[in-house]
């Protein structure tokens, strides 16, 4: 095991309406010409609240009852568009530590389980239901549990989906592929001692040809 296994998120949820919200709305590509992913967050849907300000009326990201929010709840194929890793770095960094949608793009959701946000899928109906409730009292508290599958949220349990490999890494703590890697220190050690270019990038001459 090596990151912290995610059983359960808890906490109040912010909803984003709509279907094939792509990551260049999630964070725009200009912000990714950043070396590191710090300060994302506060570009978090930068246009689209952009867009929303000039009408006067607040994004959801921007809504003061939103503010300290765990929980993202969206529509179908969140997450399409370009591959960046951005976009779930965003996310997290604002504070949302799991996201409940229809269904997700999948290189999206490949994402975000590397930085350990669950993407957990719902029903379209049952998850109109909780985003209706939400969006009435957006200090309703919901909690998704993960090894019983499913997300409590006024009181009523909805049914939420994820795959096995996503559940066992999650549950496990096997989804922080870096400190797998740096558990076996003398592993990556001898392998890099059998590479001739990580041997010569380390100050050894190549031999000529």
């Amino acid at each position: 095991m090596s990151g912290a296994p995610i059983e359960r998120v808890c906490g109040t949820a912010i909803v984003i309406g709509g279907d094939d919200i792509d990551t260049d709305r999630i964070i725009p590509a200009r912000f990714l010409k950043a070396l590191t992913f710090e300060g994302l967050d506060a570009h978090v849907f930068e246009d689209d609240r952009q867009e929303r300000a000039a009408s006067r009326v607040l994004h959801p990201f921007d809504r003061p009852e939103h503010r300290g929010a765990a929980i993202l709840i969206v529509g179908a194929n969140f997450g399409c568009g370009s591959s960046r890793e951005h976009a779930p770095q965003a996310l997290r960094r604002w504070g949302i530590r799991a996201i409940v949608g229809e269904s997700f793009a999948e290189i999206f959701a490949g994402n975000a389980l590397a930085i350990g946000l669950p993407c957990v899928t719902a029903g379209r109906e049952p998850l109109a239901r909780a985003r209706a409730h939400v969006d009435a009292a957006p200090d309703t508290p919901v909690e998704i549990d993960l090894p019983r599958g499913v997300m409590t949220a006024g009181g009523r349990e909805i049914r939420i989906g994820l795959p096995d490999t996503a559940r066992h890494a999650l549950l496990s703590g096997g989804w922080d592929a870096t400190g797998l890697l740096l558990q076996r220190p003398d592993e990556i050690d001898a392998t890099r001692a059998r590479l001739p270019y990580l041997r010569w990038s380390s100050g050894s001459t190549p031999r000529s040809s």
